[in-house]
């Protein structure tokens, strides 16, 4: 059995932390939400001739702010907010609080649910519209999560997410590979690598999109707080389980010092967001270098004797 990439333990105990301090530190994860949810109007597209979505799934929704944004688009929809961090849902359900659903008491609300996204507890073929920002950079296992998304998705349903590249903080990554050689950032996925995976697990016409955002910090110092304050801690399982030492940590802002801008220290975010459609019923998915094929029972004829 191969070591894992990430320590989901850590992953869980990171965001549970960061809760509180999320929605004040995640500009950017706000404005990739944004644009993701943009992406939306497509399916208003009269040409499509779509019935509104019945469940929505926002997956990894953390405060869910998207999850009430596409509760107001399809009102009469199921929105089920899921994460893997129980005090994120917790700060979902106090931000909604204050909202509409308090005039319109009979108004539909979004339902957490704490969950893994490698192990969807939902039904098969269940879910319109699967949404998800930011999240799978935190899945080492692509191709096995594409295939729970698929699953749970109806034939023809929406597969909407965004994820980071792997020039992501590529200049903190850099920086403490002059003070230790221990990893301090995550590796992640190219464009290409998110494609190979989507057209793996089976999803129709794929359509993959690549920007390029920078933030700037006074120092390292500002950066790992808003590292922490969103939860994007290091969860790698090769991790050093102790604290970075004060002479490591002035190494790597010492090198980190060579990337100064007028703005301050930048910080690289490669920002890849997917589109594509579910396949027809029984369409086979590869699964460990295999064609396997799921047919609903009602669909076998069964020839009868006498």
């Amino acid at each position: 059995m191969s070591t894992p990439v990430f320590d989901a333990r850590q992953v869980r105990r990171a965001f549970s932390r960061s809760a509180a301090s999320y929605e004040a530190a995640a500009r950017l994860q706000h404005a990739v939400e944004a644009r993701l949810l943009e992406s939306l109007d497509y399916l208003d597209d009269p040409a499509l001739a779509r019935a509104p979505p019945r469940r929505v799934l926002d997956l990894g929704c953390g405060t869910g702010r998207a999850s009430r944004a596409m509760q107001a688009r399809w009102p009469k929809a199921e929105v089920v907010s899921l994460d893997l961090a129980l005090p994120m849902l917790g700060e979902g359900r106090a931000a909604a609080r204050p909202g509409g659903w308090l005039a319109n008491p009979f108004a539909r609300r979004p339902l957490p649910v704490c969950a893994d996204a490698r192990a969807l507890p939902l039904a098969d073929a269940s879910v319109d519209v699967l949404f998800s920002n930011l999240c799978l950079q935190w899945v080492e296992d692509l191709d096995a999560v594409l295939a729970g998304f698929r699953r749970v998705l109806k034939p023809h349903g929406l597969l909407l997410f965004s994820t980071f590249g792997p020039a992501t903080l590529w200049e903190l990554r850099e920086a403490f590979a002059q003070a230790d050689d221990v990893p301090h950032v995550s590796p992640f996925a190219d464009i290409a690598g998110v494609g190979d995976a989507l057209v793996r697990a089976g999803f129709h016409q794929p359509v993959l999109d690549r920007e390029d955002e920078r933030t700037h910090y006074p120092d390292l110092p500002a950066l790992m707080r808003e590292l922490r304050a969103i939860g994007a801690t290091n969860a790698l399982a090769s991790r050093r389980h102790t604290l970075t030492g004060r002479t490591r940590f002035r190494v790597a802002a010492e090198a980190y010092e060579a990337q100064r801008e007028a703005h301050g220290l930048p910080a690289s975010w490669e920002i890849l967001s997917a589109m594509a459609w579910a396949p027809e019923a029984g369409t086979p998915i590869r699964e460990g270098g295999v064609d396997v094929t799921a047919v609903p029972v009602s669909r076998i004829p069964i020839r009868r004797r006498g």
